[in-house]
């Protein structure tokens, strides 16, 4: 197990450049299962959790040729349909919740899948509902395992069907689409999740050969076909770590510019940091933020208190709550912070409380931050990073407050952000990690 052993109260400066989106990978290395034929895949992110799924796939028989660290290429021409049930992927897939993404490519072109007991963050219920219903509506019939606790799925042939999703799920979506390049006749998918990586994914299966209308709607309607064939595809940057830089500048008074940004998909989420006052120029696809002595949340035009919540897309992504949260702590004001969709999300606030901050733990779902305006700033303590995006979050804390901080459990960090330390060095942190 390794620490993040972190000095802060240093200014940053230089550019960073964002990795490849997370999100999107696990959706698009999922399904290179639906052809024979190579897919090449740019811009792949170094990290934890889509090197699982690669070394999944590499003991599922398909070949893997990684060109650089970022590009591979690959052919699932000879696939191991069984592998899926096997001790060795439940022990692996245990630990990734994308594991899940296998099933909607493997029911549709092998007829039959397996869906893990879901792994990854420990930030609350996260139900498989959505991918079963929508299987089923498909024409897929399921059996659960209780001994080894996973879903067992079969179809002869899947057939296009209409679906209402009962919730705008981003996996569930991606994963019932994935179901339905393959099926016979038309499926209509409503209240379909519509982000950018769900968008980037039907523009990557169009690219294959598949018929798919409404990208960027909340309204698919996939024409099923009888096969796919190879191409190439490049993610997107990832707009969580984009978010995460303009927070880190901004609690540690850093000019800092981020490139490549991808602006034209980020949604609200420059609209929500300039809620908070944080000042930032865009250029091109560039963000350049300056020095700030001090920020100051805006609040509503009646004078009420902002309130920063998460919502399906094009609302905010819940996957930034705890760093909008922790960079309320030094802002100059009070935000309500609410976190709908996870009820175990904010319960990393009492490591910032022990840090100084200033935040109300109302419920599982919302907390007050009573914004210091850097009147007391931050003081380091030794804290552990309960998942992905907290962790995150408490590096920034770190980096910001006086004296030092030790984060353990940084596997959870590595997780998402591939190379975290070396690219925060790279701009004049002080932090290194220790075993």
């Amino acid at each position: 197990m390794s620490s993040f052993e972190v000095i802060g109260g240093k200014k940053l400066k230089g550019e960073i450049i964002p990795q490849g989106a997370k999100n999107e990978a696990l959706q698009i290395l999922s399904a290179v299962l639906l052809t024979a034929e190579k897919i090449t895949v740019n811009n792949i992110p170094d990290i934890l959790d889509v090197n699982l799924l690669i070394e999944l796939l590499q003991e599922m028989n398909v070949k893997v040729e990684r060109i650089d660290r970022h590009t591979c290429i690959f052919q699932a021409d000879d696939v191991n349909i069984n592998y899926l049930a096997s001790d060795s992927f439940r022990n692996k897939s245990g630990k990734l919740r994308g594991a899940v993404m296998l099933a909607g490519p493997m029911l549709a072109r092998f007829k039959k899948a397996y869906i893990p007991k879901p792994g990854g963050d420990k930030i609350g219920r996260r139900r498989l509902d959505t991918h079963i219903i929508g299987f089923e509506k498909l024409g897929a019939k399921f059996e659960y395992d209780e001994v080894h606790g996973y879903f067992q799925l079969s179809s002869p042939q899947l057939k296009g069907a209409y679906m209402l999703l009962d919730e705008p799920s981003v996996t569930g979506t991606a994963n019932i689409t994935m179901a339905a390049v393959l099926a016979e006749g038309t499926t209509t998918i409503y209240n379909a999740a519509c982000e950018p990586y769900v968008q980037q994914l039907c523009k990557m299966l169009n690219s294959m050969g598949a018929k798919i209308n409404g990208i960027g709607s909340n309204l698919l309607v996939i024409e099923g076909v009888e096969k796919l064939h190879g191409t190439s595809h490049n993610m997107l940057p990832d707009m969580i770590e984009v978010g995460s830089f303009i927070g880190l500048a901004a609690m540690t008074q850093s000019e800092l510019t981020i490139k490549n940004a991808g602006v034209k998909h980020l949604g609200l989420i420059p609209e929500k940091f300039r809620q908070l006052g944080i000042d930032f120029k865009i250029n091109g696809d560039d963000i350049n933020i300056p020095s700030q002595e001090y920020y100051e949340v805006q609040n509503y035009l009646d004078g009420g208190i902002l309130t920063i919540y998460d919502h399906p897309w094009p609302g905010f992504t819940p996957d930034l709550l705890s760093i909008i949260l922790v960079i309320a702590t030094q802002a100059k004001g009070s935000v309500l912070i609410h976190q709908k969709m996870f009820e175990s999300r904010l319960f990393f606030v009492d490591k910032l409380i022990d840090m100084g901050a200033q935040i109300i733990l109302c419920d599982p779902h919302r907390a007050t931050v009573i914004g210091l305006g850097r009147k007391n700033n931050l003081r380091g303590i030794t804290m552990s990073s309960p998942d992905i995006r907290a962790g995150q979050a408490l590096l920034i804390a770190a980096l910001s407050a006086d004296g030092k901080s030790i984060i353990q459990n940084i596997e959870q960090i590595d997780r998402g952000y591939q190379y975290i330390d070396e690219r925060l060095r790279n701009i004049g942190a002080d932090i290194k990690r220790v075993k």
